[in-house]
């Protein structure tokens, strides 16, 4: 027995152009405009050709890209809108928890509206008054339930609307980023209680970007596209598969912003002459290097001509692994000799904090002076990092620190990782407990 079927669904919206809005109706008619500037100029699928079945008793995930379909298929499932092709069947009763609130009414009280939220999914008046005191104990409003609704806060507001959708009983739940608001202690009581729904065979269909939660919770998930199907089945599969193709996406994006941005430097920057030294005078230094934008500089007698982060399979790369091997590689060009030069790299990250710097004096490696082009190699044998995104510095100058060529943040690259721990840095470590302690969960290997 299905809880929910869907049956080759597209839902299809009219797409308006920007058209200029006229002033009054009147105007409108006498230009003979308004069937003109109120037809469509074209139209989008939101979902194609959507099929797929929940059992009952099980959860169901959906998860993909902002404007992916999501939030449209929860909508076609919650009868909040209709497709324009195929058919979306659900049995037994559907609580929704999309926009919390949505139908409170600010002017009256929590208590009137919880009687009126739950007439409109589906109570009658004696099963509200028989689960009202549950609603505002789990609501924690005991003290502003006959306040008007407008002087709640979005907090207050959001666990109302909460409290009164689960306490309805349904058959069928649909969860939209709900867990996304309230304080980290409601978020828990809120886990706790799709818990309970599950073990009391109740259906879940759950639309998140949390992807913990998916593989947590859910028994199958979805992977929306671009309106369509990308992947179905088992969670760790299916979240893995996307997390790849959304490291790709990233790729692109990182790449294409670095070059954006590398380009508007080199705009500012003289270019190097045949003997070395740069047509022009080249910028200067900036006075706090830890203040400092993106930027370069340095004289060019030693030019940094390309910078390359690769990966543990030596290909290039903008988005790496927690934990796995990377490389940093330069290409290095000294028009003449050159007697001695420093070659430093430092790691930043997106609040501008240096996270580790490094260069060949500070190691006591002493590069001897080298003409033509070179490679310069900084192989990192595990990069122990938090997820998150990172700048990088390359850099080739003298002992003295005189530059010769200065790329200052100009490039990009995201660490991802299967743990969401903070700070910086990650050390690998393991956990131990002694044989009073019970434990269990994934193991992640550091």
């Amino acid at each position: 027995m299905f809880a929910i079927e869907a049956s080759g669904v597209t839902k299809v919206y009219r797409r308006f152009s920007n058209r200029r809005q006229f002033a009054t109706l009147k105007s409108a008619l006498l230009r003979g405009t308004v069937f003109r500037d109120l037809h469509p100029a074209g139209t989008f699928a939101a979902v194609r050709d959507v099929s797929f079945k929940v059992p009952q008793g099980t959860t169901y995930g959906i998860i993909g890209r902002n404007g992916s379909g999501k939030s449209t298929m929860l909508k076609l499932v919650a009868g909040i809108t209709k497709p324009t092709e195929g058919t979306v069947r659900v049995n037994g009763r559907i609580s929704a928890l999309i926009e919390l609130g949505a139908g409170f009414h600010p002017e009256i009280s929590g208590r009137e509206n919880i009687f009126i939220n739950g007439i409109m999914l589906g109570l009658s008046k004696r099963e509200i008054a028989r689960r009202f005191d549950e609603i505002v104990e789990f609501a924690e409003l005991r003290d502003f339930i006959d306040a008007p609704v407008k002087t709640y806060s979005s907090g207050m507001y959001v666990r109302l609307g909460f409290a009164v959708a689960i306490n309805v009983d349904p058959d069928v739940l649909l969860v939209d980023e709900v867990l996304a608001v309230g304080d980290e202690a409601f978020t828990h009581k809120c886990l706790d209680k799709f818990a309970e729904f599950r073990r009391r065979g109740k259906t879940i269909l759950l639309v998140t970007h949390a992807l913990n939660l998916v593989e947590k919770f859910c028994d199958d998930v979805l992977w929306l596209d671009g309106g369509g199907i990308r992947g179905e089945g088992d969670p760790r599969r299916v979240v893995s598969e996307y997390i790849t193709d959304v490291a790709k996406a990233e790729e692109k994006d990182l790449a294409a912003r670095d070059a954006r941005e590398r380009e508007r430097v080199s705009q500012s920057v003289p270019t190097a002459g045949p003997a070395g030294d740069a047509a022009g005078a080249p910028p200067e230094p900036p006075a706090d290097m830890f203040k400092a934008g993106e930027g370069r500089w340095g004289s060019r007698e030693v030019e940094i001509v390309d910078v390359r982060i690769l990966g543990a399979d030596g290909a290039p790369r903008h988005v790496c692994q927690s934990g796995e091997p990377a490389t940093i590689e330069m290409t290095v060009r000294a028009r003449q000799p050159i007697e001695a030069v420093v070659f430093g790299v430092s790691m930043f990250n997106a609040d501008g904090v240096c996270c580790y710097g490094t260069n060949t004096d500070i190691e006591d490696l002493e590069v001897a002076g080298f003409s033509g082009e070179q490679k310069v190699t900084f192989r990192i044998k595990s990069l122990d990092m938090v997820e998150g995104t990172y700048k990088l510095d390359v850099a080739a100058h003298r002992v003295d620190g005189y530059p010769y060529d200065y790329h200052r943040q100009l490039y990009s690259f995201r660490v991802m990782s299967n743990a969401k721990d903070i700070g910086i840095y990650r050390p690998p470590h393991t956990w131990e407990f002694s044989a009073g302690i019970g434990a269990r969960g994934r193991t992640i290997e550091n």
